[in-house]
């Protein structure tokens, strides 16, 4: 059974968040919160995986004072306001929850039941999930109509968009309050439906699905299908190096959860990057996916 407050918070605004995980994402997630002047908690399971996304935050902010984007005293503020720990204990008090990870929904279900036993009745629930049911996970708490997705992208201090995600139960004023965390993040939110692969992911990954399906047909190289898209679609990134960035086992998972739930053989993965995930080759985190990485 979930905590019952005495005195519900009052909810109107969002000061002191909990972040589970220290990922990559998570870590980000963290550091842009605490940049936006809120309290935050960072959870992860072992001392190593914590500090570990600490220095992530350490090193994002070291960048922005390298580049004059903020100050040594700036940086210093906002490492004071994580508070890192493995002790779920420690985020009774929050306003928000932010689960950042695997992307598994049995991993972030027992994530949530977890979470539950340890807030306040009023603490909203959030998931980064990138394509897994809103509805579907907010059927696991208590509170359904306090949950949302809070979509962040990769890598979360630069890029601008985070997609609130309303489930069948989320209620007004969760995802009201949730928006408006997102623009003091300096995000920009976008409400979208709980429709497999959401919006972004929706678009996005058919498109790098299909420059997978080009390459492994012949139709140009890794490096000539980035640069068609780059030149002649005015895209920042190539789709093949974009998946590198992602990650290719991403990539497939999401292929298959939109193949699966629509039904539709154009969500297909592309063999090749069935093949590639196979081998190891996942991109920018192994060191090799369609282009090679000296810097993993």
């Amino acid at each position: 059974m979930a905590r019952v407050d005495g005195n519900a918070r009052d909810m109107t605004g969002i000061s002191k968040v909990g972040v589970i995980g220290a990922g990559t994402m998570g870590a980000g997630i963290a550091q842009v919160a605490a940049q936006g002047g809120m309290d935050v908690v960072l959870i992860d399971t072992t001392d190593e995986f914590v500090q570990r996304g600490v220095s992530r935050i350490e090193s994002g902010l070291r960048r922005l004072v390298d580049k004059g984007r903020i100050d040594a005293n700036a940086r210093d503020s906002v490492i004071a306001r994580i508070a890192p720990g493995t002790d779920l204990e420690l985020i009774a008090e929050v306003d928000l929850v932010v689960e950042a990870v695997i992307e598994s929904f049995d991993a972030k279900a027992a994530v949530f039941r977890d979470v539950s036993d340890v807030v306040g009745s009023s603490t909203i629930l959030a998931t980064n999930t990138s394509s897994i049911s809103i509805t579907a996970l907010a059927g696991t708490v208590p509170h359904p109509e306090q949950f949302v997705g809070m979509h962040f992208f990769n890598p979360v201090p630069v890029m601008k968009l985070v997609e609130v995600v309303r489930g069948l139960q989320t209620d007004d004023r969760t995802a009201a309050i949730v928006h408006d965390a997102a623009t003091r993040l300096g995000k920009t939110p976008v409400t979208v439906a709980d429709i497999p692969g959401f919006a972004a992911n929706r678009i996005l990954m058919p498109m790098i699905n299909e420059a997978i399906f080009a390459l492994s047909e012949g139709v140009a190289s890794a490096d000539d299908i980035d640069t068609v898209m780059t030149l002649g679609a005015s895209h920042p990134m190539g789709p093949l190096a974009l998946a590198d960035l992602i990650g290719l086992d991403v990539c497939l998972h999401i292929m298959e959860v939109l193949h699966g739930d629509f039904g539709d053989s154009k969500y297909r993965p592309a063999p090749l990057l069935r093949q590639m995930v196979a081998a190891g080759r996942l991109g920018r985190k192994t060191g090799q996916g369609f282009h090679q990485y000296e810097d993993a």
